[in-house]
């Protein structure tokens, strides 16, 4: 079954509203720079769904605290890291994930240098900020993408994409990260519309 992770959560309530929805990965921006910025994860969040602090090339000292003080179940990193980088990170059993920027001239085999590091990837919109551009890119570009790893398809997603979403094809495709494509405001999600999502994605 595809896997639906909704990012960029940071209000109480909402944490608590979408909780309740069938999504598989929560993701927390633990970037100061982003207007979806948190200090910690305020509330308790259900076992059955994944918690990702997302970082940008943080300090991994920095990381570990946030990550055991937080309990993530996942760390997101979606900055320049470098294969060493991660390297370091998986050695102490922290479970990464690697986000990528794509655009016309992403080079996909660049990614097989940090497979074995990383238990699954996130292809998002390369433009000026770090994630959260409300962008799609041309995902007829991920018929490049041949490593091993799994991935999320992310990217300025919205409920009006429901059936570009269900039409697309890739034999490493395993779901979607979303965020900005369902807000009211930054951190603060439309939660009948990813309510909606999920029926119609599911």
């Amino acid at each position: 079954m595809l896997k639906i992770k909704v990012c960029g959560m940071k209000v109480p309530e909402n944490i608590n509203q979408l909780s309740k929805l069938n999504i598989d990965f929560m993701g927390f921006i633990f970037y100061k720079k982003s207007k979806r910025y948190t200090e910690n994860i305020p509330v308790k969040i259900p076992d059955t769904i994944k918690k990702v602090g997302v970082f940008v090339n943080e300090d991994i000292n920095t990381i570990k605290k946030i990550a055991s003080k937080n309990k993530l179940d996942y760390i997101q990193l979606h900055g320049n890291e470098t294969v060493e980088y991660c390297k370091k990170l998986s050695s102490d059993k922290y479970k990464i994930i690697k986000a990528f920027s794509i655009d016309e001239n992403f080079d996909f085999k660049q990614t097989c240098k940090y497979q074995i590091y990383c238990d699954f990837f996130i292809f998002d919109t390369k433009g000026k900020l770090y994630g959260g551009n409300g962008v799609k890119f041309n995902w007829k570009l991920l018929e490049n993408y041949k490593s091993e790893n799994k991935f999320l398809l992310s990217g300025g997603i919205s409920l009006n994409d429901i059936e570009e979403v269900k039409r697309f094809k890739h034999p490493k495709y395993m779901g979607v990260d979303v965020n900005s494509g369902f807000e009211i405001e930054p951190g603060l999600k439309n939660i009948s519309e990813i309510s909606e999502f999920i029926k119609l994605y599911k």
